[in-house]
């Protein structure tokens, strides 16, 4: 009756973007995604509250070590 969520792998080409996370120096906000290396452009994926939420965007797109942070 009660099944388990299934995890869903998510991909991104790292030869395009690369990993990253974009924080607010006045407020603190944490928000993670992709940043193109090309322009330098940044997507935003998810809001980043705690260390659950880094973990969750690290384990849905398969990302080992420490990401890059930028202001």
């Amino acid at each position: 009756m009660f099944f388990k969520k299934k995890e869903i792998k998510m991909a991104y080409d790292p030869s395009i973007k690369k990993p990253a996370i974009r924080a607010s120096i006045c407020t603190g906000e944490q928000s993670a995604g992709f940043k193109y290396l090309k322009n330098g452009k940044f997507e935003e994926i998810m809001l980043i509250r705690n260390s659950k939420d880094l973990e969750e965007f690290k384990k849905r797109y398969g990302i080992e070590g420490e990401i890059e942070k930028f202001y």
